[in-house]
């Protein structure tokens, strides 16, 4: 609430104004003894105040009130003391009492506006930050608050319109203003609003993506096309422009005019990077059925080479190796793994997708490399081993799997394969002694994973 600095400094200073300032001029030679009953009693409520003795300081303003009954000062004070009580109609009463006698005193109107908060008494909130207004606007952004809290989403919306032109924009009002216009009942309002203040201000780039924004989340593709196409028009570098174009024209099968926007989106220092990456998503989709696009997507994973949190040629590989296109997920794990070397997990999925796409000759250059990287890593042994009983080289494959068999720990599935492996292995030399010990042993550690 934005009065709370504002009154603790005012009551500091009342500690130094004499109480006589609140009323009006009386003749000294009456009021003297009265008057100074009076000081010594308020006073004395100010000190108890100050020490947290509000019951005892509450004494001493009602025997100010039973000496003059006509200052607003005392049921002012009388109000902050039961507030600090949390007794909170007997506060909202003297600050009530207070506008009573005094209708421009702010401070009483902001005594009422704390009790209906402190008491969640937003609608009557409402009628007393609709005075405090009066003395301040800043108040406005309490009202948008109460009328959210009311569900009296229209004023809100209203209001919220109102300030962002006259203050700017906040980001509580834009979260308060998504939340409203979740509900489509709303939308048509902000629609009309959004079209007029286009027409006022045309070069104002936000109104365009609210409008392209709403009109998208309601299915009406058309107008946001014309909404994007006039923005483009009338903000010619507009990068935000091209974020709906590039979707259009992907529906409109029109590949060379998305990657026209697309490049510039991903290029664009103003877009967020979570639509870049849905972009990219989309013409990957694109690309699936259009692979004359494969350079330009190729390109556009260019523009991703500095992501640390998603690796993006390693995610397409993914994408692709799930399609079972082997040829193109090692593409793209190539690729990836030449700016992320130790990648460990994309060095297993390149592994197996040369395995699955029978590229032996590959598979077992690839695995020699990358053991002499991590010569303790028991998969690349395994894959090592299996290029090399594929290419009919028994011997090798045979040392390599024993000595890579030595670094598999906890895991059951690895071992089996190994063993499998080393089967082949003597097999291809001739030895069926060892090869029926391999497979045999293989046999046993696979009835262990069914317990």
């Amino acid at each position: 609430m934005i009065n709370k600095k504002i009154i603790l400094v005012f009551f500091f200073g009342l500690f130094m104004i004499p109480v006589t300032n609140w009323a009006q001029t009386e003749p000294l030679d009456t009021l003297a003894l009265a008057e100074n009953k009076f000081q010594d009693a308020f006073y004395e409520s100010l000190k108890q105040k100050g020490i947290e003795n509000y019951d005892k300081a509450i004494e001493s303003l009602e025997k100010c009130s039973a000496l003059q009954a006509d200052k607003a000062v005392v049921y002012f004070e009388l109000g902050k003391n039961y507030l600090a009580l949390k007794k909170y109609k007997e506060a909202y009463d003297n600050f009530e009492k207070v506008t009573k006698m005094e209708p421009k005193n702010r401070w009483a109107w902001a005594g009422m506006y704390d009790v209906c908060y402190e008491t969640h008494d937003y609608n009557q909130a409402i009628v007393v930050v609709q005075k405090l207004i009066e003395f301040k606007t800043d108040y406005k952004e309490d009202l948008v608050s109460l009328y959210m809290n009311t569900q009296q989403f229209d004023k809100a919306l209203q209001l919220i319109n109102e300030l962002n032109d006259t203050v700017g924009k906040s980001e509580k009002r834009e979260l308060y203003k998504a939340q409203i216009l979740q509900d489509a009942s709303y939308q048509s309002v902000e629609k009309v609003n959004l079209i007029q203040k286009i027409k006022e201000f045309p070069k104002e780039e936000s109104n365009y993506l609210a409008l392209i924004y709403l009109y998208s989340q309601s299915n009406q593709e058309d107008k946001a096309l014309e909404v994007a196409k006039q923005l483009e028009k009338e903000i010619p570098n507009s990068d935000w422009a091209q974020v709906s174009l590039f979707k259009f024209h992907l529906n409109n099968n029109d590949g060379e005019k998305a990657v026209k926007a697309m490049n510039i989106v991903l290029a664009s220092a103003k877009i967020d990077r979570k639509i870049k990456h849905r972009i990219l998503n989309e013409f990957l989709i694109f690309t699936k059925n259009n692979p004359q696009f494969d350079t330009d997507l190729d390109k556009a994973i260019g523009y991703f080479s500095e992501d640390k949190e998603v690796k993006v040629a390693k995610e397409i590989g993914k994408f692709y190796q799930s399609k079972k296109e082997w040829n193109k997920a090692i593409k793209y794990y190539v690729m990836h793994l030449k700016s992320n070397a130790d990648d460990m997990e994309g060095i297993l999925l390149l592994m197996q997708a040369y395995t699955e796409n029978i590229q032996f000759d590959e598979l077992q250059k690839a695995s020699d490399n990358y053991i002499q990287l991590f010569p303790t890593q028991p998969q690349l042994y395994y894959y090592n081993g299996l290029a090399n009983n594929q290419l009919h080289n028994y011997k090798k494959a045979k040392e390599i799997l024993e000595t890579g068999i030595d670094f598999i720990v906890d895991d059951l599935y690895l071992e089996i394969n190994f063993n499998l492996q080393l089967g082949e292995a003597f097999n291809g030399l001739g030895d069926m002694k060892k090869k029926e010990f391999y497979f045999q042993k293989a046999n046993v550690l696979l009835e262990k994973t069914k317990k």
